[in-house]
């Protein structure tokens, strides 16, 4: 009877294990739900059709989503038939004042970028979509955002941006 258990135990047990490791096996450390046949990605270049035309940031913002996906997944970079397609345009960089001293100028500015998305799946259609995505960056009104304050500061809107796209896509957040 105490052999029989403990028989029983063992199977159990490796019928557990196997469920749980069965279940992770889609899934990466970086929270992707990549299908197994799902083996490239590719990213067009982003235009820049916002009414203020800031130069380079449509490359950079190419490159920036680019990087992401290649360091959070192990798909490969191609430059056409991927098997998962982003395309889109920058469509909103502005700036406005958000809060006002008592001289009627402006205590803090906020720098917002928007970027329109779509994102092609061809080994699961249903999972195509297409979205804005935007995200701010705040500032003292004392300053000008230019050089390499513009640079950090489209950086971390950049970040926040593509790691939200890699989120709808991938993660299906």
């Amino acid at each position: 009877m105490k052999q029989k258990l403990r028989h029983i135990a063992i199977i159990s047990f490796t019928f557990c294990l196997f469920l749980v490791l069965n279940g992770c096996g889609a899934y990466s450390f970086s929270g992707a739900n990549i299908g197994p046949d799902i083996k490239t990605f590719q990213v067009n270049y982003f235009q820049n059709n916002a009414a203020n035309v800031q130069p380079g940031i449509d490359r950079d913002f190419t490159l920036k989503l680019q990087d992401l996906l290649l360091n959070q997944t192990s798909l490969d970079l191609v430059t056409n038939n991927g098997d998962l397609l982003y395309e889109g345009e920058i469509v909103e960089f502005y700036t406005a004042p958000i809060t006002a001293t008592s001289q009627s100028t402006a205590a803090q500015n906020r720098l917002t970028v928007g970027v329109n998305i779509r994102f092609y799946d061809t080994k699961i259609p249903d999972n195509d979509f297409e979205q804005r995505f935007s995200f701010y960056f705040d500032y003292p009104g004392t300053t000008q955002l230019i050089g390499s304050s513009l640079d950090s500061a489209l950086d971390e809107i950049f970040e926040r941006i593509t790691q939200d796209i890699f989120n709808k896509s991938l993660a299906k957040w």
